[in-house]
C-alpha cells in the first residue's frame, strides 16, 4: 500500500485549498437570499454561461441574479452532508485533460471552501453520518509498486486534510452504513466486495480491509437500521457476471456460516435500487449471451429491448408481483416524488430521435421511465402504469422538490429532471412538464439558464 505521506507531498501544497474555512452546518448569510434553493452542475462554458453550480429558487423555478459557483472545468456528479452544509462536486470527464478536481461548496456561503485534486475520476463518494470526512472511490488511481490501480481516499471536511487511502483494485462504488462504522467497496468484473473499517484508514501497521466473497459483480448495498444486516445488489449479466440477485449478508456472523453471506435470490436486472417501506425498486436491463434481452412487451415504440423494474419484499426476501417494463441503458439514477411518482433515469439507452421537422405522431424517446405506483390514474398514467416522456439524453440527476409538497399555498408537487444536459420541471400531478410562469413558452424550463447539465440537488432543510 502506499504511504500517506508521499500522497500529501504531492498533492497538498498545489491542489489544497483552505477546506477548514467553511465546513460544518451553515452559519452565514446565503448570498442568493433564498429559503429553498436547488444547486444545478454546469460542465461547461460557452457564450455567457459558465461552468459551475448554478442556484436555482427551488419554490418559484427561477434563476436568480448570481454567478455561478466555481467547481473545476467540468462540475457533475454533487453529494451532500448529511447536515447539509457542504456539497461535494466532482469535475472530470475521464480524459487525460480532465482536471478531477473535487470541490467542497459552504451552502449557507454560497462559496467554494476547497479544491482537492484527484488522482482519476470518480463516480461514487460517500459521507460519513457525522458530515466530517468523505470516502472516495478512484478505479484508475495508479497505486506505487502495485500493478493493478484503485484507491478509496479519505478526506477531512473539517481541516481539509488526506487522512488515508486503502487500495482496492478497479473500486469503482462505495455505500456506507448509518453509523459510518463500515464501507463496501465494489469492484469492477469482481465478484467479491472490500469491507473498509473507516477508524482503522491511515493507521500504520493496520489493515483495513477484509474481502468477502461469494456474489455476482456487486455494484451497490443497503443496510438495515440497526446495522447488523446489509443486502447487497448483484448486477450480475448485465455486468459480464452471471445472474442478477439481491443477496443478504448477516454482519453478525450468526446465520448464514461462515461468512454470514447468504444464498441468492434471483431477480430479472439489477443496478440501480431504492428503499420504500420494506418495498426495494430494482431497475435494470436483463442481458443473455452479452446483449440485452428483454423485449419492449406492451410498449408502442421503436425499441427492440427494454429495461424491467422490478418489487422486492425486504422482509420476505422475494419478488413480489410481475416486473415492469421500462426503457432500457445502464440504470443509475432512481427519485419518488411527492404523488407516488416513481422517476427511473439511466444512460446509453436506446434512443428514438424524430426528424427535423418531425412528423405529426413521430416517437421521442430517451432514458426516463415515469411509474405510477398509486391505485389511481395520473394524468394519462392508469395506476401501475408506466410512462416513457418524449425527450432524449441520458438521465444524470434526479431531485423531488419536497418543501413545496409540504407547502398547502403551492399548488405544483414537481421533481427537477436533468436529462439531454437540460433541466426539466415535471408536474407530479399531471406527470408531465409544469407550467412556469416566469417562463410561459416553455412547459418545463427556467427562464435565463443555459448550459449542460449534469446534477441536481436541493440544499436546504
Amino acid at each position: 500500500m502506499k504511504k500517506i505521506p508521499i500522497l500529501l507531498l504531492f498533492l497538498l501544497p498545489p491542489s489544497l485549498i483552505c477546506l477548514s474555512c467553511g465546513g460544518g452546518a451553515p452559519t452565514s448569510t446565503k448570498t442568493s437570499g433564498l429559503p429553498y434553493r436547488a444547486f444545478l452542475s454546469n460542465s461547461i462554458s460557452g457564450g455567457t454561461s459558465s461552468a459551475g453550480v448554478f442556484v436555482v429558487n427551488a419554490l418559484s423555478d427561477v434563476r436568480p441574479g448570481v454567478a455561478p459557483i466555481a467547481a473545476g472545468n467540468n462540475p457533475g456528479m454533487m453529494v451532500l452532508t448529511p447536515n447539509l452544509g457542504l456539497t461535494l462536486v466532482f469535475s472530470g470527464i475521464g480524459t487525460q485533460a480532465s482536471d478531477n478536481q473535487f470541490t467542497v461548496i459552504n451552502n449557507a456561503s454560497e462559496s467554494a471552501v476547497g479544491h482537492v485534486t484527484l488522482p482519476g475520476l470518480t463516480e461514487s463518494f460517500v459521507v460519513s453520518p457525522d458530515s466530517s470526512t468523505t470516502y472516495v472511490a478512484v478505479p484508475a488511481a495508479s497505486v506505487v509498486g502495485q500493478q493493478q490501480p484503485g484507491l478509496v481516499e479519505a478526506i477531512s471536511l473539517n481541516n481539509g486534510a488526506f487522512t488515508g487511502e486503502v487500495d482496492i483494485p478497479s473500486v469503482h462504488y462505495l455505500s456506507i452504513d448509518n453509523t459510518g462504522d463500515r464501507i463496501f467497496g465494489f469492484s469492477d468484473n469482481s465478484d467479491s466486495i472490500a469491507v473498509i473499517t473507516p477508524s482503522d484508514i491511515g493507521i500504520p501497521n493496520t489493515n483495513p480491509v477484509v474481502t468477502i466473497n461469494g456474489f455476482d459483480r456487486p455494484v451497490w448495498a443497503l443496510f438495515s437500521p440497526d446495522d447488523t444486516t446489509a443486502y447487497v445488489l448483484n448486477c450480475g449479466a448485465e455486468c459480464g457476471g452471471t445472474q442478477a440477485s439481491i443477496q443478504k449478508v448477516d454482519l453478525t456472523l450468526t446465520t448464514c456460516l461462515p461468512t454470514g453471506v447468504c444464498p441468492p435470490v434471483n431477480v430479472p436486472a439489477a443496478t440501480v435500487a431504492m428503499l420504500s417501506g420494506s418495498t426495494l425498486y430494482l431497475a435494470g436491463t436483463p442481458y443473455s449471451g452479452g446483449a440485452p434481452s428483454q423485449p419492449c412487451t406492451g410498449q408502442t415504440t421503436q425499441a427492440t429491448t427494454c429495461g424491467l423494474l422490478t418489487f422486492f419484499d425486504l422482509d420476505t426476501m422475494s419478488v413480489v408481483g410481475a416486473p415492469i417494463v421500462i426503457t432500457d441503458g445502464y440504470h443509475t439514477r432512481m427519485a419518488l416524488g411527492a404523488n407516488g411518482q416513481l422517476f427511473i433515469g439511466a444512460r446509453t439507452c436506446t434512443e428514438i430521435v424524430p426528424p427535423i421537422p418531425a412528423p405529426a405522431g413521430a416517437e421521442t424517446r430517451g432514458c426516463l421511465s415515469v411509474y405510477n405506483t398509486l391505485t389511481t390514474a395520473v394524468g394519462s398514467v392508469p395506476p401501475g402504469g408506466v410512462l416513457i416522456p418524449p425527450a432524449n439524453g441520458d438521465v444524470t440527476g434526479l431531485q423531488p422538490i419536497g418543501k413545496r409538497a409540504d407547502n398547502p399555498n403551492i399548488a405544483q408537487q414537481v421533481i427537477y429532471v436533468v436529462q439531454g444536459g437540460s433541466l426539466d420541471i415535471y408536474d407530479l400531478t399531471i406527470d408531465a412538464l409544469a407550467y412556469n410562469p416566469n417562463n410561459p413558452n416553455n412547459p418545463g424550463k427556467i427562464s435565463n439558464l443555459i448550459g449542460q447539465f449534469i446534477d441536481v440537488k436541493t440544499v436546504d432543510f
